[in-house]
Formats: C-alpha cells, structure tokens, sequence
C-alpha cells in the first residue's frame, strides 16, 4: 500500500512555519487570514496554509481544519476575486482539503474535491510556472493514494508517474523545495506499480535525479530517503522470492546506497541490507565471487556489532551455497577462538 495515512505531499513540504504557529496560539481570524495573502507571493501563502493544516492535524483538529479551509474558500470565491495569485489559492485550498478528507477517511468526499481543484487548474491547461505545477502534482500524488486503497492499481500508477515527472522537473530548478517530494512521490510508485518492469523502469529513470538530493542531508530529505530505502528493500527481497535474483541486486545496491548516505556509522539495518545483497549477489553466478567476499567480511562486522542472529544468518547462506572455496569453520574460530 502506497503511502501512509500522513503523508499527503501538503504535510512534507511546509516551509515558513512561524506566522502559522503564532495565529495557532488563538483563534484563527479568516478575514485576516485573507488579507495577510494579499500581494505576497504564492509558495509563501501555500506554505502557510498547508502549515496550518498540518499543525491541527497533529493536535487532533482535522475536523476544524477542514471547516477552517472550507471557510477561507468560500470567502476568497464570495469576493469575485479568485484571478492570479488568489486564483491559485483556490485550487491550493482544494487540494489541501482533499489531503486531509484523505487522512480522515473520507475517500469519496476527497476524490470530489480533486475533481473540483481539477477543473480549475484545466482552465489553463498550457500554464507551466510554478504554482499550477505544484498544485497539480501535490493533487496527483493524493489521487493515486485513493485509487491504490481502492485496488484501482492502473489508474494510481498512471497517477503517481505523473505526479513524479513533475516533482523532478520542479526539482531540477528548485530541490531545496521540491526534492524530497520527488524522492516520496518515486517512494510510493515502487509501492504502487504492479509491474515489475515498470517498477525497475522508473528507478532507473529517477535514480540519478534522486541520487543528487541525498548530497545534502536534510531532516526532510533523510525522512523521505528513509521511506525510499524501505521501499527498495522491500522489493529487493520480493524479487528474491520470485527468483529474480539479478534485479533484486540492483534494488539492494540502491537502498544500501542511500542508506550509508543517511546513517553515518556501520548499523545493524546496514548489516542486514549488506547480507541481502550479498545473497543476492552470491544466487547470479557472475557475481558469486563477489557474494562470498561481501558475505565474508559482514561475518566480522555482524560480530563487531553483536549481532549473533545475523552472524548466524550468514554463516547458513554461505554453507547452503556449498562453496568449497570458503573455509567456513575456518572463519568461525578465526572470531570465535577455541
């Protein structure tokens, strides 16, 4: 299952949390929530608002929230002035709404509020710039969310690839914003595709533009590099099972890759990744040398750590492998003396 009951894109990517955290303290005032819109420009407005939301969600507000955007909506939309930059609010708003019907449940309601930011947003169909594009990948990205909890699995990888060809290229110009939700949104349609070579299509595609983001470690970017490793690793290991041992070398390489990237020392998690990729390896016969070797040394750090279980794990992948150039007893009292 694709996403978390969290983890709309509006709830990842909130960035001046300051003015939201402070019209928290008391009640929020909707006809001056509106006038501290007025002239900003529109990321700063979104922000604030997807902040808002957040925050109430976390107190257990959703409700409100809901009623709060519902509120500011119809006072945007009753003034006639809903061009340009409040324009883009509006569809904002929706989208926002949609996420948090989302996150109580309330599928069908959100599936009707996407319709309705959707048609918004198709009034101009040709715009390119920043705020239609976000919008419309945020509201892509929850869309897919409903239709994979529904089993409507082709039309939510339809969806989430959208949704992710957008993210990258609003990435390409600003990752600072926008390059966690890419690694999220790559995250859930390696959860979300059926199709396995669809799935290792899209990691290929993605591998390099996602890649670059970990360069520069953020709680933001560590969150969702996290989400992308357990997402590889997953299906690393259900690629083991169906004998495709070849590709789930390739799933395995990546995850770990990121991982070192995230967790400075050597981890019990960097332990186990390492043993599956070595397994991995040691099944394709071009690699088994190299199998034996990485499998080898996690032997010494699986006892570095402690990690009898682990070690243990090893010891059986590699006599299972019936390997006569691998002292296997040879290596266990080299670290367990006699």
């Amino acid at each position: 299952m694709m996403g978390e009951p969290l983890e709309p894109i509006f709830l990842e990517l909130a960035a001046d949390t300051a003015q939201a955290a402070e019209m928290l303290k008391g009640q929020i005032n909707i006809a001056e929530l509106r006038k501290n819109f007025v002239g900003i420009e529109f990321n700063r407005a979104y922000d604030l608002c997807r902040e808002l939301a957040r925050q109430m969600v976390i107190e257990g507000r959703e409700l409100e929230a809901v009623d709060k955007i519902n509120e500011f909506d119809e006072l945007i939309t009753r003034k006639g002035e809903e061009e340009g930059m409040l324009a883009d609010l509006h569809a904002a708003l929706l989208q926002i709404k949609a996420g948090l019907l989302i996150h109580i449940g309330e599928t069908d309601e959100a599936l009707r509020v996407a319709a309705a930011c959707l048609n918004i947003l198709a009034l101009e169909p040709k715009r390119r710039d920043e705020p239609f594009l976000s919008v419309l990948a945020a509201l892509l990205y929850d869309i897919a969310r409903v239709n994979n909890l529904r089993g409507q699995y082709r039309n939510a990888e339809r969806e989430i690839e959208k949704s992710a060809k957008i993210y990258e290229r609003l990435a390409k110009t600003a990752p600072e914003r926008y390059g966690v939700a890419h690694m999220l949104a790559v995250a859930a349609a390696t959860k979300a595709y059926t199709s396995r070579v669809k799935q290792a299509e899209m990691l290929a595609r993605f591998h390099e533009a996602t890649g670059a983001y970990m360069e520069e470690v953020s709680a933001g970017v560590e969150n969702a590099a996290v989400k992308l490793v357990d997402s590889l690793e997953q299906e690393g290991k259900t690629l083991m099972q169906m004998g495709r041992q070849r590709e789930a070398v390739q799933y395995f390489t990546r995850a770990l890759k990121y991982l070192t990237k995230i967790e400075d020392e050597f981890t019990i998690h960097q332990l186990e990744l390492s043993v599956a990729l070595g397994e991995a390896l040691l099944a394709v016969k071009s690699s088994k040398d190299k199998g034996i070797h990485l499998l080898n040394t996690m032997l010494h750090k699986a006892s570095r750590l402690n990690a009898d279980e682990v070690h243990r794990k090893i010891v059986d992948i590699l006599l299972n492998a019936r390997n006569h150039g691998v002292d296997i007893l040879g290596f266990w009292h080299k670290i367990f003396p006699r």
